[in-house]
């Protein structure tokens, strides 16, 4: 046995590690792009970023010099203004210059007023520039053989439509010392005309709160604004209602205008900065609060959903990592308690049976040797929970760096669904008899598992987490989605749990004596076993080949079958003896590497998405229809209640899921009755949306199945989803 298992584990780890690596560096370019250095410009899906410069006299002390990031958005993007306003975050600039070069704030054109529903944003779509002012100072000096100054900035931007997505870059620009820069004075020539003019005091103009509004009153306005509608921009965030229209009229030469305040303001500044716009221009001004600000409200409080997704976003569109927060002890514990139950029922889940059925036989080999049977089991737990570590760090790791994964990634790799279904058919094959490594491996490494009977358990372990990973159970899902708001040690003790609950029943059984008493004596049932075994995992073989004809579709599962095929055919040339051995051994090995070489690359390769080749389904529609980010958020505005079912391929648990309550007659009545939306959002393939979505609801892995209503909080139900429970809470909207 553990000759079989070291040979079959040992490229499983392999194949995982490598693939996850190479699968996080393609995703991150979807989630967050940064630029390499060296270059002046970032192009994302939804914004071309660039620095330029703008240096007519060329670059010495005293001379105008402007550098800026000049942002083409893609149609219906947005980036934000110093206040975005209801959502968003400002883009931020930070500027590594050359000694004698100061950079001064951005010089924010006039931003434009956004609406989304009942909120609003204040942004830039279409091109912008956002530019810098540079003072060049006496200390400048590069050199007299110098020719160019190097420019670095490092800038980040969130980047919005229905959903966001936080970018950045890091930008170098060459900019010469001599002669003109002006490649793009238009640019800056429209971001200076944009740039809010400064309005001087004036003793009629100033700012007073009366109930629920603040009542603006500006003096010295231009004499063409007068009678003119104004747009308010406050620079202040959480102080007025910003989807609200200011109620304002012309008093003479002064404007007045009433703004409701913010329901929930949470600020008061003294003076208040404010901008008025017209036709693009705008004018800045100070105005002093007559009889100050009333005291601020306290914050609502906000469902723990809305919560950890504002900060996952926070957390997203930091330019550096922020240390997690520890969660109170209490919190912690629960944490830990969930994650034990989740592990123990993880046993009772279809993809961990044929594992643990080989563990069984291994417990009745050793059933009258006490001793042995404690250490096999104490190796077990070993190799377990080490690799529950293991995966854990790795998925904790790739947060850090930046990537969208949660529990299950690896399969999302069609290289490691591979990988994994060779495994099995080797592991099907030998259970079968096909073969045994005893008979091909030399006398020295045939009697391994005889000499190292604790190995062999351990990665019988190590074994069982490979296959579990695909799986969730009740319990898991919270805790597994709590370890992304915590520091590495408190979520690293999570997936310690969940390896202990799975380990735990045969722990416990390798201690009891009379566990061991109830086995039967070893004999040629054992055999029996072990050939029935082949069975379950060459079903699992099954499962993996589907779930890679979801990710490379069917040509892709049409190479793989063809290639188990022949790596079958070279583990049976193996077998043979003789003048047989000698030919057909090297021709199927031959055979098989070509074929990997040839057609592996059709094997790994990911088709389109259903959602990027189907025609979706109407809105009004009863079957399920593709998850997008925003659809469900568009339906509930229609007054429309949405059922969202986040799945995967590989997921057993959601596949089962699918099968039985879902397809219940009964519940498609209940969701058709109350018109209810149904979305599926498939996870089999890495996709940074549908992970964002997951952490905005505390969750890291699939299956997750939530029930939105307008106006009412989501309700998440358990992974092991109950018809009674599900039909309850849809005919309670």
């Amino acid at each position: 046995m553990l000759h079989r298992l070291l040979r079959q584990i040992l490229p499983t780890i392999v194949f995982i590690a490598v693939s996850a690596l190479a699968m996080g560096a393609n995703s991150q370019i979807q989630l967050k792009t940064t630029a390499m250095a060296g270059t002046s410009v970032v192009t994302t899906p939804q914004v071309r970023a660039e620095l330029v410069a703008q240096a007519p006299e060329g670059v010495a002390p005293g001379r105008p010099l402007q550098l800026g990031l000049l942002l083409t958005h893609t149609k219906d993007w947005h980036t934000y203004w110093k206040n975005p306003g209801d959502s968003g975050l400002p883009t931020q600039l930070e500027w590594q210059l050359p000694a004698g070069l100061d950079a001064g704030e951005i010089a924010w054109p006039v931003p434009k007023k956004i609406s989304i529903g009942h909120l609003a944003n204040y942004g830039y779509e279409g091109t912008a520039l956002l530019p810098v002012p540079v003072t060049v100072s006496p200390a400048f000096n590069p050199g007299p053989l110098a020719q160019e100054v190097t420019i670095r900035l490092k800038a980040s931007w969130l980047v919005c439509r229905q959903e966001c997505i936080p970018e950045d870059g890091e930008f170098t620009l060459q900019l010469p010392i001599q002669g003109t820069t002006a490649l793009h004075a238009a640019a800056f020539d429209a971001a200076a005309r944009a740039h809010p003019q400064n309005l001087p005091a004036h003793a009629d103009s100033g700012a007073r709160v009366d109930g629920g509004a603040v009542l603006l009153r500006v003096a010295g306005l231009p004499a063409a604004l007068q009678g003119q509608k104004l747009e308010v921009f406050p620079e202040t965030s959480g102080v007025v209602e910003t989807a609200a229209t200011p109620t304002q009229q012309w008093d003479g030469a002064t404007w007045t205008a009433r703004v409701p305040l913010a329901r929930d303001r949470s600020e008061g500044p003294e003076p208040m900065p404010l901008v008025l716009a017209h036709a693009g221009q705008g004018w800045r001004m100070e105005l002093p609060v007559a009889g100050g600000w009333p005291a601020v409200a306290p914050l609502a409080a906000m469902s723990p959903a809305l919560e950890a997704a504002l900060k996952a976003n926070a957390a997203n569109a930091q330019p550096l990592p922020l240390a997690h927060t520890p969660a109170p002890l209490a919190t912690w514990l629960l944490a830990l308690a969930g994650a034990v139950l989740g592990g123990l029922i993880l046993n009772l889940m279809p993809c961990v049976f044929p594992v643990l059925a080989i563990k069984v036989v291994g417990f009745a080999r050793h059933a009258q040797d006490a001793r042995a049977h404690r250490v096999s089991g104490l190796a077990y737990t070993a190799g377990v929970l080490l690799s529950f570590l293991a995966l854990g760090a790795l998925m904790l790791a790739l947060r850090a760096a930046g990537e969208a994964v949660g529990w299950g990634f690896q399969l999302q790799s069609p290289a490691v669904v591979a990988a994994l279904a060779a495994l099995f058919t080797l592991i099907a094959l030998n259970l079968a008899g096909m073969f045994e490594f005893r008979a091909m491996l030399p006398s020295s490494l045939a009697g391994l598992q005889a000499r190292h009977p604790v190995l062999d358990a351990f990665l019988t372990g190590v074994l069982a987490v490979a296959v579990a990973s695909p799986c969730t159970a009740p319990f898991m899902g919270a805790s597994l989605g709590l370890t992304a708001q915590l520091p590495a040690a408190q979520a690293l003790s999570i997936f310690a749990a969940l390896g202990l609950g799975l380990a735990l029943p045969y722990l416990l059984a390798s201690w009891l004596p009379a566990f061991a008493r109830a086995l039967p004596r070893p004999g040629a049932w054992m055999e029996t076993l072990r050939r029935f075994l082949a069975f379950p995992m060459f079903a699992t073989v099954v499962w993996l080949v589907w779930v890679l004809g979801q990710q490379s579709g069917i040509h892709g599962a049409a190479a793989l079958l063809a290639l188990l095929v022949l790596l079958a055919m070279a583990v049976w040339a193996l077998t043979l003896r003789g003048l047989s051995r000698a030919v057909l051994a090297p021709l199927s090995i031959a055979a098989c590497a070509w074929f990997t070489w040839a057609w592996g690359p059709k094997i790994i390769e990911l088709t389109p998405h259903a959602s990027e080749t189907a025609t979706a389904a109407p809105v009004g529609a009863s079957a399920w229809q593709a998850w997008r980010p925003g659809l469900a958020d568009e339906l509930l505005a229609q007054g429309r209640p949405v059922f969202v079912d986040y799945t995967a391929a590989w997921c057993v648990t959601c596949q089962y899921n699918k099968s039985t309550t879902l397809a219940k007659t009964e519940v498609l009545g209940d969701f058709a009755a109350k018109q209810v939306a149904l979305l599926r959002a498939d996870w089999t393939r890495r996709d940074p949306a549908i992970t964002a979505a997951l952490a905005a609801l505390g969750r890291s892995g699939v299956p997750v199945y939530v029930l939105h209503a307008p106006g009412r909080e989501p309700v998440v139900f358990s992974e092991i989803l109950n018809a009674d429970a599900l039909r309850a809470a849809v005919h309670g909207l």
